[in-house]
């Protein structure tokens, strides 16, 4: 696939949402820990950034770590967590020469001091990067996210800084975690699950779904561009008559 051959059907560069879902399951198939399943998650999110910025996607976005996580096994969160500043250690240097900005999105509550230096270092290195937009969703969920910015809108009403007539769905959305992106065009969901599990649900309101059927660790650049030919193929119409998605 040829890099910037495509665009979003406003002609801006494509914003690509990913579940990255199966690694509990790949792992189990062979015998492994699930530990090792989120080893090899880490592998395949190192491919398809590399995917991203060779086809020229403008904005990517990861599901990482879930609000709802935390009900999992001690031991397996705290890899989780290992993982996650590894990851940012080993390749945050790689990923600012390669002109990636970083934002993470989610709550903040619950994290260690250290991850939120980590994260708040590789946001703040990265900040003036435009190749690519690498957005992890980290200790996220939506509705918790909904709820975050309803509140914030509340308070300016009783504030009186905000009328309630103001609010609108764009006066909303500027009050949500993705407040700087674009709304994805494709979400694509591996592990052949067919659900949202509470993942930008605001922002994926007219995107297109891809579902794929293997494993994330075992999520390659050929499926990547796979599931973008297969947006391309869509017309989207957004509620009025059709308007295709290539350029």
């Amino acid at each position: 696939m040829d890099k910037l051959a495509w665009s979003s059907s406003d002609g801006r560069g494509l914003h690509v949402a990913i579940i990255m879902d199966g690694n509990g399951r790949w792992a189990a198939e062979r015998g492994l820990p699930r530990t090792e399943g989120h080893r090899q998650g880490v592998e395949s999110v190192r491919r398809t950034v590399k995917a991203a910025l060779e086809t020229g996607v403008s904005h990517l976005t990861l599901f990482s770590f879930s609000s709802e996580n935390w009900s999992r096994p001690k031991q397996e969160i705290q890899f989780l967590f290992g993982l996650m500043r590894r990851f940012v250690q080993r390749d945050l240097a790689d990923l600012l020469k390669q002109g990636v900005k970083i934002l993470v999105i989610g709550s903040r509550d619950g994290l260690e001091a250290d991850v939120l230096r980590l994260i708040d270092d590789a946001v703040l290195l990265t900040r003036e990067n435009t190749t690519l937009n690498l957005t992890i969703a980290f200790n996220y969920g939506a509705r918790d996210e909904i709820a975050r910015a309803a509140r914030r809108i509340a308070e300016e009403v009783a504030r009186g800084s905000l009328a309630a007539a103001d609010i609108t769905p764009e006066c909303f959305g500027t009050y949500l975690d993705t407040s700087d992106l674009p709304d994805p065009d494709l979400l694509i969901r591996t592990s052949g699950e067919l659900r949202l599990s509470n993942f930008l649900l605001w922002q994926l309101a007219y995107s297109e779904f891809v579902f794929v059927d293997s494993y994330w660790p075992d999520f390659t650049q050929e499926a990547f561009e796979a599931a973008i030919t297969e947006y391309q193929s869509r017309s989207r119409r957004f509620g009025g008559t059709s308007a295709r998605s290539t350029a």
